[in-house]
């Protein structure tokens, strides 16, 4: 009988191991703290705030930053949040009753209390500035590990749904913190805005445990012309009328299942949160030696090809006498965005720039101040990052300085197939867009609990 036991366990665990697909969704709970623009440009942020609140029961959650950089987010966009999700509550709380699951959701209060105003501007040149509420509350989670009474040695996870400014001057005012922490980024566009954070960050933590999503995330996107049931057909179905925070997701992109910051915490839901290179809903990434940086000092042409997401840095000579430190010199106008470089001092006028997708950009360099080298150039941003292809820079302009990393930095698969096998222009997305449905589906279970619960 024994015998028959074990074959029949045997045969299920090589069925379970050669369906490959799968992940396994029980994990242990994790510490996180989210660093969110939320209110800022993208009201995508909105809708992955929804979602983290209807799973709040399955985290430690120790901290909601609000860090805009740019844009008009606030902290009082995250509170106005929480308000919907305490009408919500008593449903949600019913929910997990009924369905046998023993962890409770945090209390609203608990969560206001942990809402903290991040940065609202972005960094300088060096990349930090003065200490934030957020940036501090950072520092003070970070610090918990193991000084608790119950001896609780989990990391922190921060998952940065927006520039990396506040998770910057948390490391510069405390860099002891930087091995408690793992940092899950949304790069690609808050790259572009947070150049100079994060060209402090690889500058000084290249050991830091840090997962770069520049375009994996998008595997989450889905096709705004796609009618099927997990995307234009999500919220009528699933959606409308459950509770508050349903009614208002109609709010953000019409309804449609955007979410693109959203795989920061479906990573954690699902997989080995350690390891990087294995399954997780919120993708399977590669290690990332260095990190690509070039320094130009006279006009690019259109040979000169970088690879998307590299760091660009723009240090060009121009009038010292008079100019103070920081003070805007020229102003680099690409993709129909306006850059200021600014002085450096010893004649040296500086602006960082961060391609956020593959093209072709042609840019201009304009001064009002009298000897201010003014030109305009051209240079490609390649499909390839971090760019194992070797790319031509045919001007003299431009050198590669490239940023050596530790062994705990990682970053998207150089894999340009979609879900379906068909090819795709973002590397990497596959590797979240597999899950897509099985974990719409998962969400579309707590739906029901807003819905149904009376």
């Amino acid at each position: 009988m024994l015998k028959k036991l074990l074959l029949l366990l045997t045969l299920i665990c090589s069925l379970h191991l050669s369906a490959g697909e799968k992940v396994v969704k029980s994990n242990p709970r994790h510490r996180i703290l989210i660093s969110t623009d939320i209110g800022g440009t993208d009201p995508d942020d909105n809708q992955s705030m929804i979602h983290l609140l209807m799973y709040a029961n399955e985290f430690d959650i120790e901290g909601l930053v609000s860090s805009p950089s740019f844009g008009e987010g606030s902290k009082e966009e995250i509170l106005r949040m929480i308000d919907e999700y305490e009408l919500d509550l008593p449903k949600l709380q019913r929910g997990l009753k009924a369905s046998g699951i023993a962890d409770a959701y945090p209390s609203p209060d608990e969560l206001r209390a942990i809402t903290k105003q991040g940065r609202k501007s972005l960094a300088p040149l060096k990349g930090y500035d003065t200490p934030t509420e957020g940036s501090e509350w950072i520092v003070e989670c970070a610090r918990r590990k193991g000084n608790s009474a119950e001896k609780d040695n989990r990391p922190l996870w921060v998952l940065v749904w927006g520039a990396l400014e506040d998770v910057t001057q948390a490391l510069h005012d405390a860099p002891d913190i930087a091995d408690d922490i793992r940092v899950y980024w949304i790069g690609g566009p808050n790259k572009k805005w947070g150049s100079n954070a994060y060209n402090y960050i690889v500058e000084n933590f290249p050991n830091l445990w840090f997962v770069e999503n520049n375009a994996s995330y998008r595997g989450f996107i889905g096709s705004a012309n796609d009618q099927s049931l997990y995307q234009a057909a999500y919220w009528p179905t699933f959606m409308k009328g459950a509770g508050v925070m349903g009614d208002d997701f109609i709010n953000y992109y019409k309804g449609i299942v955007k979410m693109g910051d959203t795989p920061s915490l479906l990573y954690l839901m699902s997989g080995d949160a350690e390891n990087p290179q294995g399954e997780h809903w919120g993708g399977s990434f590669i290690p990332m030696s260095a990190s690509p940086k070039y320094i130009i000092d006279g006009p690019l042409c259109a040979t000169d090809t970088v690879p998307v997401y590299s760091l660009m840095e723009w240090r060009l000579k121009g009038p010292s006498e008079g100019v103070a430190i920081d003070s805007v010199g020229f102003i680099l106008t690409i993709d129909r965005q306006n850059w200021e470089g600014r002085y450096e001092g010893d004649g040296i006028y500086t602006v960082r720039y961060s391609p956020k997708a593959p093209a072709r950009l042609p840019y201009t360099i304009s001064s009002t101040l009298p000897g201010f080298p003014e030109h305009k150039g051209e240079f490609v941003a390649g499909n390839e990052w971090p760019g194992e292809k070797k790319f031509d820079h045919s001007s003299p302009t431009i050198t590669p300085v490239p940023v050596k990393l530790g062994k705990t930095w990682f970053t998207d698969r150089l894999d340009f197939t979609s879900a379906d096998g068909k090819p795709s222009k973002w590397q990497g997305t596959a590797s979240i867009a597999k899950w897509r449905e099985e974990i719409l589906r998962d969400w579309a279970e707590r739906w029901k609990w807003l819905k149904d619960a009376k």
